[in-house]
């Protein structure tokens, strides 16, 4: 895109809209600052996405087909950097982390072959639709044609794991344990474990990718500065130390960092209201994750926070001149909407996806985070496998 009204005139337009719903929303007393910082935090967590290109499927991807590794570093430190600051909040919040006890709203969830389950459906949906749902929301910043259909998907997909619940928790999700480090090992041993589990993660990935040559970096100026901060792609550390900060911020002001929570919310007031879904879900709403209510009000935090999240993503897209749509094929109809649905029954079954579950759980020192980490890892490999068995098929005929 290279009209320059466009390209500049319309970030400046969304810009001042975020700024005009912060000071609204900030000057609505103690109940209007959470969303005001919702909004902000999301903006923040946007930019920084599409900036920095930090989806966790392309970046796994990267690292296993090009042998690119700074995708994954840039989600490893983020789950660093989150983990040490969640570690400090929760010094403060609750010194003596006894069994029993957890740090409120902290998304420290339930474990169990139903977790499993959700977590390999929602690498199936990573892979066929290309994107993990956070990514799919920036990406429409971007112009993707494929993302608007997996999000459709992915609220049909809500719907679905609305409408399996009751039966998957009465016969296993009942009987989920719930494993927190800090109550075994407390704060510090917690906190060693999981940078050393991060940490070998790292070696690994950088063990297995190519050597990247280093560019020789010339003397800053304003115009290089600019390159570097709108065009071109954000080193992996810088990335992720950044989301990480947000993370904990968000956890400090609001609530631990996920997206899917309102898309469920819309879904389950909408199929409540229509007599679709159960009236009853027996047990979610005593469970940590990305809570689903029946909605009573417009606005709420993580509403806007997505918000947030893709209004400053378009802001970023343009302005770097990455906002490119092309012609929608069958496909990419195809791609998105069974995607999606994977996506969110695997989102709405796990209680969050790779943001809510993987990243805030895992810096929370929750066990469920890293075990939606392997089974979604596990899911995606599974997809690939497909992929080739099918294309080696039609090769030989």
């Amino acid at each position: 895109m290279t009209n320059p009204a466009i390209r500049f005139g319309i970030p400046a337009l969304i810009a001042v809209g975020l700024v005009a719903g912060f000071l609204v929303l900030n000057a609505g007393g103690p109940e209007g600052r959470p969303l005001a910082f919702s909004l902000a935090i999301g903006a923040a967590f946007g930019a920084v996405l599409q900036r920095s290109r930090f989806c966790f499927y392309c970046n796994f991807r990267d690292l296993v087909e090009r042998r690119e590794a700074a995708g994954v570093i840039a989600i490893l430190v983020a789950l660093a950097v989150g983990a040490i600051g969640y570690t400090a909040i929760f010094g403060a919040w609750l010194p003596t982390p006894a069994p029993g006890r957890l740090p409120p709203t902290a998304h420290i969830g339930p474990v169990s072959i139903t977790l499993v389950i959700a977590a390999f459906a929602f690498g199936l949906g990573m892979a066929i639709s290309g994107s993990c749902l956070s990514a799919h929301f920036y990406r429409l910043a971007e112009g993707s044609v494929i993302s608007p259909f997996a999000i459709i998907g992915a609220a049909l997909g809500f719907g679905l794991g609305f409408l399996t619940w009751n039966p998957l928790f009465l016969a296993i999700t009942s009987n989920a344990f719930v494993l927190w480090l800090p109550n075994h090992l407390d704060y510090a041993g917690g906190l060693v474990l999981t940078l050393a589990l991060i940490a070998a993660l790292a070696i690994a990935a950088l063990w297995w990718a190519r050597p990247v040559a280093t560019q020789e970096q010339s003397g800053l100026t304003l115009a290089s500065a600019i390159q570097r901060l709108f065009i071109i792609r954000w080193p992996a550390v810088v990335a992720g130390t950044l989301v990480g900060i947000i993370s904990t911020l968000a956890y400090f002001r609001v609530a631990p960092l996920g997206v899917t929570a309102e898309l469920g919310s819309i879904v389950r007031t909408a199929g409540t209201a229509w007599s679709v879904l159960p009236s009853t879900l027996f047990g979610l709403d005593g469970l940590r994750g990305c809570a689903t209510v029946i909605k009573e009000a417009l606005l709420s935090n993580n509403g806007l926070f997505v918000i947030g999240l893709i209004a400053a993503a378009f802001i970023t897209s343009l302005l770097a001149n990455q906002f490119h749509p092309r012609r929608l094929t069958g496909r990419d109809v195809a791609r998105g909407l069974v995607g999606g649905v994977l996506l969110g029954w695997g989102a709405m079954t796990a209680l969050g996806c790779t943001v809510g579950v993987l990243l805030s759980g895992i810096q929370a020192g929750s066990l469920s985070g890293w075990v939606f980490l392997v089974a979604m890892t596990l899911g995606i490999a599974a997809a690939w496998a497909v992929a080739r068995v099918w294309a080696r098929r039609f090769a030989i005929q």
